[in-house]
This record gives C-alpha cells, sequence and structure tokens, in this order.
C-alpha cells in the first residue's frame, strides 16, 4: 500500500473551558439588540478539540507508515497561525493559512470552497477534519467539502483502517455502528472515540518554529465571504441564571411541589 498524504482541517476556537460572554459595546445595524459580538479580547483560544483527534489519527497514520506527509490547513485571520504551530507541535510536517481579513465572518461553504481548491492544488488522498466546531456546531464543512470534490465521505469515524487503495471505517449512527468501505480519496470527519489526542511537548514546541507556514489568501481560492451575508445574528445574550434548588421532606411533598409547579 502506497503512503498517502493527508490533509487536516483545524480551526481557530474560544478554548472550551473558558465561559463565552457577549462582547461589550456596538456592532449592531439599525436598531437590533446590542451586543452582537462575542467576547474575544484576551480570551484564551485553542485548537478545537474535534480537530484535534483528526490531526492525531493523521499523525499516527504517519508513524505507521502508511502517510507520507501530514498538512495541517485552517481557514482565519492571522491569529490562526498559532493553532497551526500547534498542530506542527503535535506532528503535521507543514502547515497552510488561508487567510481571511480581521472581521470577516466565513461560515461552513466558504471554508468548504477554500479546501476543495487546495485540495486540487496538493492533491491530497485523505481529507481529515473534525466532525463540527465547537463555537459555531455547524457540523456542514466535511460535508459540503465531499460533495464539493464529490468524493466519498465517511462522518463521525470512531475508528479507520487503510487498505490499499481504500479505507474501512466504523461510524456512530443513531441505532450503534456503521461499517462502510471507501475508495480513496476521501473525506472523513472525527468524532470522540476515534482516539486520545496527545500533548505537544516542549522539544517539538521548538521545533514547530521552524517548519514550513505558507500563507495564501483565502480570496484566491473562492473563500470569500458573500456580501451581504447569509447569515444575519438578530440577538445574542447570556442564557438567564438558574434558580436555586428546593429541599423536600418525602416523596408526596415531590409530587405535590411538581403538582403546584404544573409540572405534572
Amino acid at each position: 500500500m502506497a503512503a498517502l498524504r493527508v490533509l487536516v482541517g483545524v480551526k481557530r476556537v474560544i478554548d472550551y473551558a473558558v465561559k463565552v460572554r457577549p462582547a461589550p459595546g456596538g456592532g449592531a445595524p439599525g436598531d437590533l439588540p446590542r451586543p452582537l459580538r462575542v467576547q474575544t479580547q484576551g480570551v484564551k483560544h485553542s485548537l478545537n478539540p474535534f480537530c484535534e483527534i483528526a490531526l492525531e489519527e493523521a499523525v499516527r497514520l504517519k508513524e505507521k507508515g502508511a502517510a507520507s506527509e501530514v498538512i495541517a490547513v485552517s481557514v482565519g485571520t492571522k491569529a490562526s497561525q498559532e493553532t497551526l504551530r500547534t498542530a506542527l507541535a503535535v506532528g503535521a510536517d507543514r502547515a497552510v493559512l488561508l487567510e481571511v481579513g480581521e472581521g470577516q465572518a466565513v461560515g461552513p461553504r466558504e471554508v468548504a470552497t477554500a479546501l476543495a481548491a487546495l485540495a486540487g492544488r496538493l492533491q491530497p488522498q485523505l481529507l481529515l477534519l473534525g466532525k463540527q466546531a465547537i463555537d459555531d456546531d455547524c457540523n456542514q464543512t466535511g460535508q459540503m467539502l465531499a460533495a464539493m470534490l464529490d468524493w466519498p465521505q465517511g462522518t463521525f469515524a470512531s475508528r479507520l483502517e487503510l487498505e490499499s487503495g481504500a479505507v474501512l471505517v466504523e461510524r456512530e449512527v443513531d441505532g450503534g455502528l456503521e461499517k462502510l468501505r471507501l475508495r480513496l480519496p476521501a473525506v472523513l470527519t472525527a468524532d470522540l472515540r476515534l482516539n486520545e489526542p496527545r500533548y505537544a511537548t516542549l522539544p517539538n514546541i521548538m521545533k514547530a518554529k521552524k517548519k514550513p507556514l505558507e500563507v495564501i489568501p483565502a480570496a484566491e481560492l473562492g473563500g470569500t465571504p458573500p456580501d451581504p451575508p447569509r447569515l444575519k445574528i438578530l440577538k445574542l445574550e447570556e442564557p438567564p441564571a438558574r434558580g436555586g434548588g428546593q429541599k423536600v421532606q418525602d416523596v408526596p411533598a415531590l409530587l405535590e411541589g411538581l403538582k403546584q409547579a404544573g409540572r405534572i
């Protein structure tokens, strides 16, 4: 089996340990409620957890000799270079940033368009992505990308195994597990149970600074957001605070309380 070139999509997101809050101030057009942005200044960002899993699987394929090269790619602002350096420290060989301007909101369609064009340039045999990002939870990019490339797709992959010219995928569905055999090239999206990502070691973090990181304007590859945008945010606010709990003496008191609250 010939070794594969693997392209891994990664995204920079607000760290999942950070409490996300609406940003103070403006940004609301006309009479729409304010604020309409999430606070990002001074907030820790990190590599999207599902993208970490996809990257880990690609690195493991290379360690087994099944992959010849692992290329990490991100569609985002200049700040996404930090995320790509993390991917290089984990084990990617090189990285590509498809750069968009500050304040440009790219959606799954624009990301998939740019990735499809880059795949046409780099000719990978396997495209690995996280099944979704934890900031927008769209779960659309992998599916759109496969459609644009007209490649087979295996979404929510919990196990994969390479064969000659094909990949066996075990994926999680509502009724249990489904097994697919896909011809290469193919698009796969990673689920939580695919693997346990490693931590980047200090020596690898230092080595990552010398690995190549290419910057390409996303506009060259069709990743420019539409004008006017397809999506408009009408309101953004924190959820209401939780009320305190209430103790009851026994089950009859619990039932009576639920009746009075109209729950039963």
